[in-house]
Parts: C-alpha cells; sequence; structure tokens
C-alpha cells in the first residue's frame, strides 16, 4: 500500500513539473486534455484520484507514453556497470541499462586504429553522433576524412559511407546511437568504427 502511495504522489509531481517545464498553465494544459482546470488541479495537489481515463490524455498532451508518466522509481537502475566488448583495435562500453524510449543507446569507445585501416566504410539507417572525450578522431564521410579533437562532436547522416578511427594516437569518444547504428557499430567489433560484417 505504502508503494502504492508514493508512486502516486510521484505521479502527480511528474505531471505539475512537466506542465511547468513547459511553462503552460492548468488552462492551458486542459486545453490539450480536455480535462477541466480544476480537476487538473486537485489531480496535482492529491485532492482527486487519479483515473487511467484523465492519465492517457495528461501522458498524451505532455508528450510522453503512459509507461513513462507512470514509470517506478527504482535506485537501483542508477548505477550502470558497464558492459565491456573488446575488439581489435577497439575497446566499447555501453553505458545505459536498456535503450533509451527513443531507440537510442550510449557507449563510450577507445579507438586505436586509424580510420584508413578499416576495411570497409559502414552504411546504415538514421544519425550518428559522437564527442571526443580525448584524442582526435578521424572521420571518414564518403571521400572526405575529418578531424574531431577533443571537446568537439560530429553529428552526420549514417546514410553516408562513414567510420571512425583514431588520429596520431588513442582517442576516447562518447556516441549516441539509432538502433541500426547499435546493431552496426556495437554488435560486433573489428577495429574502428565502420562496418561490421
Amino acid at each position: 500500500m505504502r508503494q502504492e502511495l508514493d508512486i502516486d504522489s510521484l505521479v502527480r509531481h511528474r505531471i505539475r513539473a512537466l506542465r511547468l517545464a513547459r511553462g503552460w498553465s492548468l488552462d492551458t494544459l486542459a486545453e490539450r486534455t480536455f480535462l477541466s482546470p480544476s480537476n487538473l488541479s486537485r489531480i496535482e495537489t492529491g485532492q482527486r484520484r487519479i483515473a487511467l481515463d484523465q492519465l492517457v490524455p495528461i501522458a498524451r498532451a505532455l508528450d510522453m507514453t503512459l509507461d513513462q508518466l507512470i514509470e517506478s522509481p527504482n535506485d537501483q537502475d542508477v548505477v550502470i556497470r558497464p558492459q565491456r566488448i573488446d575488439g581489435r583495435g577497439t575497446t566499447i562500453w555501453t553505458l545505459a541499462q536498456e535503450r533509451s524510449p527513443f531507440g537510442m543507446s550510449v557507449a563510450k569507445m577507445r579507438i586505436t586504429t586509424a580510420v584508413s585501416s578499416i576495411a570497409q566504410l559502414g552504411v546504415h539507417p538514421g544519425r550518428d553522433w559522437f564527442t571526443v572525450l580525448s584524442g582526435t578522431a578521424e572521420l571518414r564521410l564518403g571521400e572526405r576524412t575529418i578531424l574531431v579533437q577533443a571537446g568537439n562532436a560530429a553529428e552526420f547522416s549514417t546514410m553516408i559511407p562513414h567510420a571512425i578511427g583514431a588520429h596520431e594516437g588513442p582517442v576516447e569518444i562518447l556516441v549516441i546511437l539509432s538502433h541500426d547504428g547499435e546493431r552496426a557499430h556495437l554488435q560486433h567489433t573489428n577495429g574502428g568504427v565502420g562496418d561490421r560484417d
């Protein structure tokens, strides 16, 4: 019973916090949910029990899934113990318990292989993003080679043949990948970040 009350209180707090973060009044949220401002006020303050038929339009209006809105807090999920994957010229640490609700995954990579030694450039749907933590990355995009130094980031269409390698020494990068990028780059490692056969 106590856990149910805690989740109820958390959901009420989330609704109010998300509404305020968007700069919305109760009237604005009411217009988007087709609920009255007084009902929303009572929901946020705990004076009214939250019903499922109210949560669905509230979640939709706040651009969230119902699961995200009512997600139970679990302190055990806070600390991530990265899974280490070693390959020829690349070490990868996955930095998320599971893929995010938006289908993205996060990983830290240490690459020692130059982009010139990557056998084949990768192509997959979506976009990749990375930031260089230390060293200098060589980003091969089609015929171009772009140097990305520590502190800088790169974002690019992954429909362009591409690979990421090290320039004059090891490079460490933090990457955010779509599901297709994860399959292409994280499931196998063969030196650098290019196509994985």
